[in-house]
């Protein structure tokens, strides 16, 4: 399991990210010194996708939404990603042409703009149920046709796993990486419906964007840091290596 690498006394940092990259993640989180808690604040669930019309090209906001649509249409389909981390996921399902926007559905948009033209094609949009409006928004604003289809659902999770409860509790987890809004959002509740709000104090927040980070307001942090680039090489470099792990008590409710 991920929760037990590393030094039994090092700093342990929360993974709210889900699957599919939290595990990623947490080995990049692991290479720093840390002790990774795997700690979802989301589930998803891929979506059955009908093969997909005639397209130029596919883009997609998460890879949380590359397995489906690469069950649903050619991987010869050039592909634009978000970013570096959803660009990786693609090429690993067998996307030959990939192309990789600069972290957020703007950018992502923008390089739409730049590589494709507007007359030889609609653009196959992928994401999840009730994700994606602001891309969509932005690509018919630039005059783009566009095929959106559902990759995957997302759920708020309904309990803290066991380690990261107890990580908690005992006090060692000093950092939370949050790539989202809503996980943003989920971890909070989820931390308040288990009674450790308290532990927050200790915990630096790292938050991908300043969106990511006004979704955490409420808690008492420790700390809220904000990644400059809203991707995960400036967000891990903004969480930097562990430092040493001091004796505290442990966080109240």
């Amino acid at each position: 399991m991920v929760e037990n690498e590393g030094e039994a006394g090092a700093p342990a940092c929360l993974i709210t990210r889900p699957e599919p990259g939290a595990a990623a993640t947490a080995a990049r989180v692991a290479s720093l010194g840390w002790r990774p808690i795997l700690a979802p604040a989301l589930v998803l669930t891929p979506l059955p996708m009908p093969p997909a019309p005639a397209a130029q090209a596919a883009l997609v906001a998460s890879a949380a939404a590359v397995p489906a649509l690469a069950a649903a249409c050619p991987l010869g389909l050039p592909l634009l990603a978000v970013g570096e981390g959803t660009a990786e996921a693609a090429r690993a399902a067998g996307f030959a042409t990939v192309f990789a926007a600069g972290g957020d559905a703007e950018s992502l948009a923008a390089l739409a703009a730049a590589r494709l033209a507007l007359g030889d094609g609609p653009l196959l949009l992928a994401a999840g149920r009730g994700y994606g409006d602001d891309l969509a928004a932005s690509l018919t604003t630039r005059g783009f046709a566009l095929i959106r289809r559902e990759a995957y659902v997302a759920a708020e999770a309904a309990e803290l796993p066991a380690p990261a409860r107890a990580a908690l509790v005992a006090g060692s987890v000093r950092a939370a990486l949050f790539l989202s809004p809503r996980s943003a959002r989920a971890t909070a509740s989820l931390l308040r419906s288990a009674g450790l709000s308290g532990a927050a104090t200790a915990i630096r927040a790292v938050a991908l964007s300043g969106r990511v980070a006004r979704a955490l307001d409420g808690l008492p942090w420790g700390g809220l840091d904000v990644a400059a680039r809203p991707d995960q090489d400036t967000l891990l470099g903004l969480l930097g290596p562990a430092p040493p792990l001091a004796s505290h008590a442990r966080p109240e409710g």
